[in-house]
């Protein structure tokens, strides 16, 4: 019989029942869903709501079958519709009645709520993590790297040469933000549901303190109604997350694009490429291609639950049950894409020998040029125009500004004196940018170590 079946004289249409049931994705609640129980048997034994022995029988089925369920050797049922009522089946078959008492001062919808917030603090714990190790791989290459300079673009265009080392570090201060914001998950998920009941609480004595010492959290949902209801912690790791992905696919467009052989900047080590069925000579990076596709499945997901929740009355309805499969996708999307990203950062290699060249025939050193002329009194919107023609008669001969002969930066102004072409020099152009987050070397490693402090006060903390 169905748990709830008394009120019922028909047995729920087969189709109904394969509609409604949460067990295939949701038996990977299992272990929390038995811990939340471990704490709610304590407490109905302490506060008296049951007999001592009878918590304490509780107690000991559940941790048993916790501790098959970690080995695997737990199979559940459809016909038992979700995880909480599987385990209360088990709990009977080895405990006998007494496992009926386990549900007392509870529902499935404050029950549910609280396996999530569980559930949820350990993957965003999980993902802060991801994010962390990713920070470190990125501040490795970064120092590994100081002082290789390559093109930066804007528009996909030369712009101004930049070390790699500032590039990486971007990525790392976009990562200090997602990590930012999952501790904001964890924190907003520190709140415990469990003693709302269906939506207005329970007339027995429970200790909803008690429950939530047991569990870790530190604080309670105050409102019945808002407690079965919320979904907003689930709201906050799917816009993070989608934030997240959205930063490794930014990073994922690069490196396929540092990979080929138009730029050829970047190789990628074999266990994170793949090849071609018919063109033997090809390294594909499928890896950082999948991640920036699977980009569009995470910010999915968010838009189907704050679709689901936008116009739900007070307080549980069914359509909550839709909660969990895009969570629990996005869980498995985010937490390998940050370990392969990791791996990916620390094995990859730079090409400094391609990138020895990638200024040959590049203009990214003009606004340095406009600037000597500043610098010599010339108004910036004339420097600007005199440096635009010399642009334009550097590609007509096919040089570069490095390249034309003094004379010709005399034609166009005579402030030009020999020293330009130390100030347009590779090096020097990069390197006098020692504004605090500028590209200069000094300021690049003074970037760095506060990179490394960041990381590191993240572990004095923990």
């Amino acid at each position: 019989m169905k748990l709830w079946g008394g009120r019922f004289t028909e047995e729920t249409d087969k189709l109904v029942e394969q509609y409604t049931s949460s067990i295939a994705f949701d038996q990977r609640l299992a272990e929390v869903d038995i811990e939340g129980s471990i704490a709610h048997a304590k407490m109905l034994g302490a506060t008296g709501i049951i007999a001592k022995e009878e918590a304490d029988a509780l107690v000991a089925g559940l941790t048993a079958l916790l501790a098959d369920v970690r080995r695997g050797e737990v199979s559940f049922r459809v016909e038992d519709e979700d995880i909480h009522m599987n385990v209360e089946r088990l709990l009977h078959e080895r405990i006998g009645p007494v496992a009926g008492k386990l549900h007392t001062a509870r529902s499935r919808n404050d029950q549910v709520a609280l396996d999530m917030h569980l559930y949820l603090r350990r993957a965003a714990s999980e993902t802060l993590s991801g994010i962390r190790s990713l920070q470190e791989a990125l501040v490795e290459q970064a120092d590994k790297h100081l002082g290789v300079i390559i093109p930066g673009y804007t528009h996909l265009q030369r712009a101004q040469p930049v070390l790699l080392s500032h590039h990486l570090l971007a990525y790392f201060w976009m990562l200090e933000r997602d990590a930012e914001r999952m501790r904001d998950v964890v924190k907003r998920t520190d709140r415990m549901p469990l003693g709302a009941g269906a939506l207005a609480g329970t007339t027995l004595p429970i200790d909803r303190e008690f429950v939530m010492r047991e569990l870790g959290f530190t604080r309670l949902y105050e409102n019945s109604l808002d407690a079965v209801s919320d979904r907003d912690y689930l709201l906050d790791y799917l816009s993070a997350a989608s934030i997240l992905m959205m930063h490794l696919s930014r990073f994922s467009e690069e490196m396929i694009l540092w990979m080929s052989e138009e730029f050829g900047w970047l190789e990628l080590a074999d266990a994170y490429c793949t090849g071609s069925s018919m063109m033997p000579q090809k390294k594909n990076p499928d890896v950082p291609e999948l991640v920036r596709g699977k980009t569009g499945r995470v910010y999915g997901h968010l838009l189907g639950l704050l679709t689901v929740m936008k116009g739900l009355p007070l307080a549980y309805n069914k359509d909550l049950q839709e909660d969990k499969e895009g969570v629990f996708d996005t869980i498995d999307t985010v937490l390998p894409a940050l370990t392969l990203f990791t791996g990916m950062v620390r094995t990859m290699k730079i090409r400094e020998n391609r990138l020895a060249t990638a200024f040959d025939r590049d203009f990214s050193n003009a606004t340095d040029v406009a600037d000597y002329l500043v610098q010599k009194g010339v108004p910036f919107r004339q420097a600007h125009e005199i440096v635009g023609k010399l642009v334009l008669h550097a590609v007509r001969s096919g040089t570069n500004l490095a390249g034309l002969p003094l004379e010709v930066y005399r034609e166009a102004c005579d402030a030009f004196e020999p020293d330009i072409y130390d100030a347009i020099a590779l090096h020097r152009v990069v390197n006098a940018r020692n504004v605090r987050g500028g590209t200069g070397l000094e300021a690049v490693t003074r970037q760095l170590a506060l990179a490394r402090e960041t990381l590191a006060a993240v572990v004095s903390q923990a």
